[in-house]
């Protein structure tokens, strides 16, 4: 029973290796996302004398909104990769300074981030959005900024439960040291 037991776990443990290829599309999307940034960038640059000062700063907003998605992208897949799947080789040097930033994106740090990154691109939408106001009808905007409320709050219980979650593992962890009888 007890070889059952251990072959169904290590087939359960090893699955989580097909993550691998949501991570790999996750960077093929990554890579046309960024022939899409390219595109309009060059669009952009030959449009410089010919834009509007509206035109630009909605171009350069949708810029910006891309540079967000694609980090996004990146923190996902990198966290979520050794997070999931398999730690990161530190004991090579070269990856040392690449991948130093790493040990900060805990799961519970990714939500934050994701969040926060969902937010500020959000606000991005939002921005455009209303720079083109006459274009949506007055239920559209409210509706449209209901939502991005809506991401905001998420955003900000999520940062409120990740920190009761750390103060109240800290607690435990403190009292669990204290304690005579473990």
């Amino acid at each position: 029973m007890k070889s059952l037991q251990m072959l169904i776990e290590r087939v359960i443990l090893y699955r989580r290796r097909i993550l691998v290829i949501f991570y790999f599309g996750l960077a093929a999307a990554l890579a046309l996302y960024s022939v899409s940034f390219g595109l309009k960038f060059i669009k952009l640059a030959g449009s410089v004398l010919d834009a509007s000062a509206e035109d630009m700063i909605l171009s350069i907003l949708w810029l910006i909104d891309g540079a967000l998605v694609g980090g996004l992208i990146v923190m996902v897949m990198i966290s979520g990769y050794e997070n999931f799947v398999s730690r990161f080789d530190e004991a090579e040097k070269h990856y040392d300074r690449e991948v130093s930033f790493m040990g900060k994106l805990d799961s519970g740090s990714l939500k934050i981030k994701v969040a926060s990154s969902i937010v500020a691109i959000s606000s991005i939408h939002l921005l455009q959005i209303f720079l083109n106001a006459g274009q949506y009808e007055s239920s559209q905007l409210v509706v449209l900024t209901g939502i991005h409320l809506a991401f905001v709050v998420s955003a900000l219980l999520m940062g409120l439960l990740e920190n009761i979650m750390k103060n109240t593992h800290s607690l435990h962890r403190i009292g669990a040291a204290a304690s005579p009888f473990e």
